[in-house]
């Protein structure tokens, strides 16, 4: 039987069994920058950031291990206590039990209810959590009991909340001690917890935070007592069999206006008993906060109305919607468009897999999340856009850490010199699909500082004793210092040095002698951007650019390679620490510049780098190690390749047609792993790397070590769409959806996670690149919808199986400045290469086509409101 079922386009499912998977977790969050995660069984936490947690943090263990969770407990006369969330000793021995209670869980966009009955009795319990849109820092659990059954039911609800109450460094760093900080006022509704110190053995603070759990019963009344303090509430039993439940009258309940202070602490609730006659039900709220006040959502109705407004929040946030003839696909989707917003909010960090960090994003994550943000806001992304160009530092490197304000940038977290070569890359991939977008050329002329600070030359040279100058430039200057200093930072085979790593972050042992075959090419494709952009200035009478002099200079360096060209860089850094003179330079001649330093790059890979495994397959190398060795090709009966090399060599152009051909068969055969999800980081080295990183270490199939690691998967689609192979590329995404969807094998809730393992179980969902390069992917290439210079172009590359039974395939999204619907009609049931554009209506307006694509003027559509495009598709022939 199918395990988990999506009931509707919106993207509500249904988990059945849910009590056999307590490692599942929904993320509930709010703008307001209230994070929880929760399982079927209530576990997980709930906080503000790294200082503030009020639930204990968890991680994906301790989802199984802790019994300290949320819970509501029910009294039910003549039976023993009985956990609505299947959260008791009897009940999580009983889990596995054929006969025993089976928990449901229905969820949708970002709530979730579990529901579960009471076989004995007949008392249906359903438990209803989210985080209301907006911004107050509270949480909801909403508990309904029904009595299902022939008769009376007595029954005395007790909600109890292990409240955690302080940083999560608390966790290892004095646990105990940071305890007896604690301070509870008992309040009409609940408790108020406010420790009387931040413990920082560097310097104690004031307590400042309130950590709060109310409750109201049908009608927003008060519980009738309370217990604080969890030695009074667990007593000689533990968090699953309390024995301030199971012998409730010798529990010394304390009222409103009782305080106690030390120790950890719980906030049990006491409701005054109820009978509920057949057919009866009561419902009643908890109330999680930090700082903010509960009191607007002690009520069912108060309940309901945020919860309207959370799901239309989070469908609103899934703007981009399909029609084809997949319809759990549709649906499906609607999860992977929330997903962006998720990582602007939480950053990645303060999920259960995601127990590293302490919140924010770093620099790759601003700009492809951005990717897909612009696809439905390109208006609020323009100033987000300008103010990351803040963070660039004139070496062409960047700061690292992404401070809470609009251009705030810090230097690395641990204040390691730390350089990612990959970085100069993604700004450019992103202004592009802006200008696009938008046809907002002058984006490319405001002005930005540089960031400063002691870094210097790259991260090489010994740190400044203080900031350079302030300096600032356009931001195309910014793209031309990222892009041309990577060109010159080259090792011994001429490729750019991998440095600190590249977007693979596991790369990270081979900073002397490594190199970056993969983002070589990357880069390459990036020139020819920057020409094309250039151009397009020139066109428009912008006939020369005022660069620094440094810049200008090493633009006419010669490229004799490692170590000419190094010394050519260190030279440039060098000019650059001080403010300095500028050139005014030829938009001509620096366009022609570019394109020949893209000519020369690809060039060198492609009669260097394309290795095979001395039968019929070949591909590119995507790295040198730290022996200067290079990482792919036959070892002995050992064939080594990885799948970045491959992506990037496509999506730049530098793989011609033929071997872009051998890579898709190359891939094919030793990448592919269907039963897993697809599409393999890299084959077994069998080999622990020490000139090549960390991911070396880990178990072949986990991370970046041959995980199926959705990131890169996607990207290499995207790099198929890209090039023409559209059924090669729906093949890769079609097989990470498959593996999505299977909750058997992955085991996750709906929505793409980082990567899939071994087994191909799904790890670290909600919070990746995966999402928006999968929403870019399907609007911009399987659909074909799309800016170019502003007006909007239609290129579709759907399959004949993506149309419904009618020959319809439908999209609806943001393009070009307008809201669109995007049906594309194919009657002859073709499949893509075999079909062209006949015609484009609209209201008030049509073209026709002779082509596979067909550009719309921005001007030629309705200027208000959402419009819909029909889109006529014929035969080839």
């Amino acid at each position: 039987m199918e395990l988990l079922k999506l009931l509707n386009e919106q993207g509500d499912f249904m988990l059945r069994n849910a009590q056999r998977y307590p490692g599942v977790y929904f993320p509930l969050v709010n703008e307001g920058g209230m994070i929880s995660s929760v399982t079927p069984a209530l576990a997980g936490d709930c906080k503000t950031g790294q200082n503030t947690y009020l639930l204990a943090p968890a991680s994906s263990e301790t989802l199984h291990e802790s019994r300290a969770a949320r819970n509501f407990w029910v009294r039910i006369q003549g039976y023993e206590p009985w956990s609505v969330v299947g959260q008791s000793a009897p009940q999580q021995a009983a889990r596995f039990d054929p006969q025993g209670e089976e928990s449901v869980l229905t969820g949708g966009l970002l709530w979730q209810q579990v529901s579960r009955t009471h076989k004995a009795s007949g008392l249906l319990a359903q438990a209803l959590s989210f985080v209301p849109a907006g911004r107050d820092r509270v949480e909801i659990l909403q508990v309904r009991l029904a009595n299902t059954g022939p008769k009376p039911l007595e029954v005395t609800p007790i909600a109890a909340i292990p409240m955690y109450g302080r940083s999560a460094d608390n966790i290892r760093d004095h646990r105990h001690v940071t305890s007896l900080l604690h301070r509870v006022q008992l309040c009409r509704h609940g408790l108020d917890l406010r420790p009387t110190l931040t413990f920082d053995e560097r310097g104690h603070k004031p307590g400042t935070v309130t950590y709060r759990v109310w409750g109201g019963d049908e009608i927003g009344g008060p519980p009738q007592g309370f217990l604080p303090l969890v030695r009074d509430f667990v007593g000689q039993g533990s968090y699953d069999w309390p024995e301030a439940v199971c012998c409730p009258e010798t529990a010394p309940l304390m009222k409103a206006g009782d305080t106690a202070q030390g120790g950890e602490v719980v906030a049990a609730l006491y409701f005054a008993p109820v009978v509920l006659a057949p057919g009866a039900s009561r419902r009643y709220q908890i109330v999680l906060a930090v700082d903010d006040d509960p009191t607007p959502y002690l009520t069912p109705e108060a309940v309901a109305a945020a919860l309207d407004r959370t799901k239309a929040f989070w469908q609103s946030a899934a703007s981009m919607s399909f029609h084809t003839q997949n319809g759990d696909f549709d649906a499906w989707a609607k999860w992977v468009g929330i997903q962006p917003t998720l990582r602007r909010i939480c950053g990645c960090s303060f999920l259960p897999h995601h127990d590293y960090g302490r919140g924010g994003r770093g620099w790759r994550d601003l700009w492809q999340d951005s990717l897909a943000l612009l696809l439905t806001n390109p208006k609020q992304t323009r100033r987000d856009l300008l103010s990351y160009f803040a963070g660039v530092r004139t070496d062409g490197t960047n700061a690292t850490i992404i401070g809470s304000k609009p251009g705030e940038f810090k230097a690395d977290r641990n204040n390691i010199p730390r350089v990612w070569m990959d970085h100069g890359f993604w700004p450019l991939l992103t202004v592009e699909l802006y200008l696009n977008e938008t046809g907002d050329d002058s984006f490319l002329l405001e002005r930005q500082p540089y960031f400063r600070d002691t870094l210097a030359h790259r991260g090489e040279g010994a740190p400044l004793r203080q900031p350079g100058a302030p300096m600032s430039g356009t931001v195309l200057e910014h793209l031309l210092i990222q892009a041309v200093t990577a060109f010159f930072d080259v090792g011994p085979h001429g490729h750019m040095r991998l440095r600190g790593a590249d977007w693979n972050d596991g790369l990270d042992m081979a900073r002397e002698r490594g190199e970056s075959v993969a983002f070589t090419a990357a880069y390459a494709g990036n020139f020819d951007t920057l020409a094309a952009r250039v151009e397009r200035l020139a066109a428009q009478g912008i006939k020369t650019a005022s660069l620094p002099t440094p810049l200008a200079g090493l633009l006419n360096e010669s490229w004799g390679g490692y170590p000419g060209m190094y010394r050519a860089l260190l030279s440039y850094c060098g000019e650059m620490e001080q403010d300095c003179p500028r050139t005014d330079v030829s938009m001509d001649a620096l366009a022609n510049r570019l394109r020949a330093m893209r000519r020369y790059l690809r060039q060198h890979i492609r009669s260097t780098e394309w290795v095979g495994d001395g039968a019929d397959l070949h591909w590119f190398n995507s790295y040198y190690d730290n022996s200067g060795r290079p990482v792919e090709g036959l070892f002995g009966d050992t064939v080594r390749m990885m799948l970045t090399g491959q992506v990037f060599t496509l999506l730049s152009g530098t793989a011609d047609d033929a071997q872009a051909r051998q890579i898709i068969r190359a891939a094919d055969w030793y990448l592919c792993d269907p039963s897993r999800g697809g599409y393999c980081l890299n084959t077994d080295f069998r080999e622990v790397k020490l000139d090549m990183g960390r991911m070396f270490g880990f178990s072949y199939g986990s991370k970046e070590n041959g995980a199926v690691f959705c990131h890169m998967a996607v990207m290499y689609a995207y790099a198929l769409y890209s090039r023409g192979f559209g059924a090669e590329g729906w093949r890769v995404l079609e097989q990470l959806y498959s593996q999505c969807a299977d909750f058997a094998r992955s085991k996750i809730l709906p929505g793409i996670p980082e990567y899939f393992d071994e087994r191909g179980q799904g790890m670290y969902p909600y919070l990746t690149g995966a999402g928006s390069w999968l929403l870019l992917t399907l609007q911009t290439q399987v659909f074909g919808v799309r800016g170019h210079n502003g007006d909007l172009m239609l290129e579709p590359k759907l399959l004949s199986g993506h149309f419904d039974t009618g020959g319809t395939a439908q999209i609806r999204c943001y393009s070009a400045g307008h809201d669109l619907t995007v049906r594309y009609h194919n009657p002859m049931g073709l499949d893509y290469g075999s079909y062209r554009i006949r015609t484009v209506t609209w209201q008030g307006g049509s073209l026709s086509g002779d082509g596979k694509r067909i550009v719309i003027p921005r001007n030629a559509l309705p200027a208000d409101g959402p419009v819909t495009l029909d889109i006529t598709l014929i035969s080839c022939k």
